[in-house]
């Protein structure tokens, strides 16, 4: 028989029952698991990996629920009870991996007696259990869950307060000078007479980009950049001190020789290493494109020195409008959400081989929110929810959230694409934060099939993870691609000499793009690393080191840089998978991106695999050499 789907709740009372009660039943199984494992029974080593897997599906189903609904639903008492059962399954997953035998019964065990896929899921066993503390003491062990259920519980306020603070400011109509139409209409002047600009991005992003008056973007990228200060300055300390303790506890010298362990990096050192790497590669290039713009902002006003994160946009806009022919307001119009989104599910079904239902009878948590069941074929492979406009209490950023995770035979992979962008016309720098993002969903999707939850979809190492979705920002590049549903009001497709243009204009700031990118690892690695009493001091000489742009004064970007929360010390991996997403990319001839036979081999070697191989191997059997910088290289220097 056939896995099927959650059942999500067909009222708004019955949300609380669904998450109390779906993770409770997940916990109470996997502790009758622990029970059964260690109650004296020999079992083969395969059968023990059979019991666990059993749990490990169902408690992973119920962190990604309870760990979506914390960020998504719109009921708050949805939210906090999410939150309440996320730090119920962390506090058992660490009571499980310090439970000594329990360990014992894995460690016992002679891996070949196993297959080679099942082998591999008893080595990341017993590492686990060893980086959970199971072989401290018992002082040692109760610290450490002390650490684990306060880090959470840190970690949740953290990003609550990011998602909570949507801060407004008001401003004159005038000062919307240069915005489209279409935004000046959506934000009409109040009793007060003055129009609301928030922290949201459809508010934040067009206005940084488009509005000509200086005081008013700075004024708009501070109150951005603000958000979550103060109440996230504690926070961020405790979080910090906390790993770090962790880290100590269990060995290591620091939170990212701990977190680099499982990484493709290897150690918290190299993080350093390819941060300066990166930054040499891209300095040159960089600094001259940042003069570029400190020029053309000189022509509006000779006493400006430097290039703010309240200037970079709009001027890196108004060079590519003047000097590359992309207006990128103008752009707009053939960007139409609806479209879009019938788009990329066009594209990502002919470029994998499946097909999306959506299914308007499924319950979901916002009457925005679509579901789609996924499709190879006539069977039912996965389901995803695309959960994509803003609304109070909801994430505020862009992200990929597991609902499910997919068993073969067992249970069926189901995730969500929660993003914020606009109702109306997109930039098409949305678009492809869009096609990233929805790189994610797929891999889970494609990656669920698996015999082990422990590698099911997404289950690559972390600095792996994101190689995927940049890779398919591509297809949002190609203009035979955005011809099939870029068009205008009049059905006219947008013209592939206005993407050219559109693709030579963004080369125009990659060097520099790339440097923001390590100012950002820079922070999570350091302030992981160094833990300075002075996050401010700190993040600022950090930004004169790594950033070509600067920083406005009294800001506070850390507190709202969620990264910190999920990804810890390793920002960089955004720029590490780029390297390898460029080389991926290398195999695919771009005169045809729906290549049959290169399609298929990607999705079977890369996506289809999910964590079952290192992803160095998944790399290799794709491209059938090991991964390389040349083609990340070839692109920093301007070839596409």
């Amino acid at each position: 028989m056939p896995a099927e789907p959650l059942t999500l709740p067909h009222t708004s009372s019955g949300w609380n029952a669904f998450i109390a009660d779906g993770a409770d039943s997940a916990l109470d199984a996997a502790r009758d698991v622990v029970a059964l494992l260690t109650d004296g029974t020999s079992r083969t080593p395969l059968a023990v990996l059979e019991l666990w897997n059993d749990a490990e599906a169902r408690v992973a189903t119920a962190s990604g629920f309870t760990s979506l609904f914390a960020e998504v639903h719109p009921d708050a008492g949805v939210r906090e009870l999410s939150e309440v059962k996320t730090q119920e399954i962390t506090a058992f997953l660490t009571e499980r991996g310090q439970n000594r035998e329990l360990y014992n019964v894995f460690a016992a065990f002679d891996a070949s007696e196993l297959d080679a896929e099942a082998a591999r899921l008893l080595d990341h066993v017993l590492r686990d259990f060893t980086r959970s503390g199971v072989d401290r003491d018992d002082a040692t062990r109760a610290r450490l869950t002390e650490i684990s259920e306060r880090s959470t519980i840190v970690a949740q306020e953290f990003s609550r307060n990011i998602r909570d603070d949507v801060r407004t400011l008001r401003l004159r109509s005038e000062q919307l000078d240069g915005l489209p139409d279409d935004y000046r209409d959506e934000h009409g002047v109040g009793d007060d007479g003055l129009v609301a600009i928030t922290t949201d991005y459809p508010d934040t992003v067009p206005f940084l980009t488009f509005a000509t008056d200086r005081e008013a973007r700075h004024a708009v990228s501070r109150q951005f950049n603000n958000r979550a200060w103060p109440a996230n300055d504690p926070l961020l300390h405790e979080l910090l001190d906390l790993r770090a303790e962790q880290a100590t506890l269990l060995g290591y010298d620091s939170w990212p020789d701990f977190d680099t362990e499982v990484k493709m990096i290897g150690s918290g050192d190299a993080i350093g290493e390819f941060i300066e790497r990166i930054s040499d590669l891209a300095g040159e290039s960089g600094r001259a494109e940042v003069q570029t713009l400190l020029k053309r902002a000189q022509q509006d006003d000779p006493t400006i020195t430097a290039i703010t994160v309240g200037d970079g946009a709009y001027y890196t806009e108004l060079v590519r409008r003047e000097q590359f022919g992309v207006d990128a307001g103008a752009v707009r119009r053939f960007f139409d959400f609806d479209r879009v989104r019938a788009g990329l599910l066009e594209v990502t079904g002919r470029l994998f081989g499946i097909s999306y239902r959506e299914r308007p009878d499924v319950p979901r948590w916002s009457d925005d929110v679509t579901c789609h069941d996924v499709l190879r074929g006539d069977e039912r492979i996965g389901r995803i929810y695309l959960d994509l406009h803003p609304r109070e209490g909801k994430y505020k950023h862009a992200a990929q959230f597991d609902l499910a995770t997919g068993v073969s035979g067992m249970q069926l992979p189901e995730g969500t694409l929660v993003c914020n962008f606009p109702r109306g016309l997109m930039e098409h720098s949305q678009v492809v934060t869009l096609f990233h993002e929805f790189g994610h969903l797929v891999h889970h999707v494609l990656g669920g099939n698996q015999r082990w939850a422990r590698f099911s979809g997404v289950a690559t190492e972390w600095d792996f993870v994101e190689a995927p979705s940049q890779m398919l920002e591509e297809w949002a590049w190609d203009a035979d691609i955005l011809r099939s549903f870029a068009v205008d009001a009049d059905g006219v497709p947008i013209p592939a000499d206005l993407v050219a243009r559109m693709r030579t204009a963004e080369d125009f700031g990659r060097a520099q793009r790339v440097r923001t990118q390590m100012h950002y690892a820079a922070v999570s690695y350091r302030l992981h690393r160094e833990r300075p009493v002075d996050h401010d001091a700190a993040v600022a000489e950090l930004a004169r080191r790594y950033s070509l742009i600067t920083p406005l004064s009294d800001t506070h970007f850390q507190a709202a840089f969620g990264h910190l929360e999920g990804y810890g010390s390793g920002y960089y991996t955004y720029m590490w998978s780029l390297v390898i997403a460029k080389d991926l990319f290398s195999a695919f001839d771009p005169q045809n991106l729906f290549d049959a036979e290169v399609a298929a081999r990607y999705r079977d070697e890369i996506l289809a695999r999910g964590g079952s191989a290192d992803a160095a191997d998944l790399a290799a059997a794709f491209l059938g050499r090991p991964y390389s910088f040349d083609a990340f290289g070839r692109w920093l220097e301007g070839d596409n």
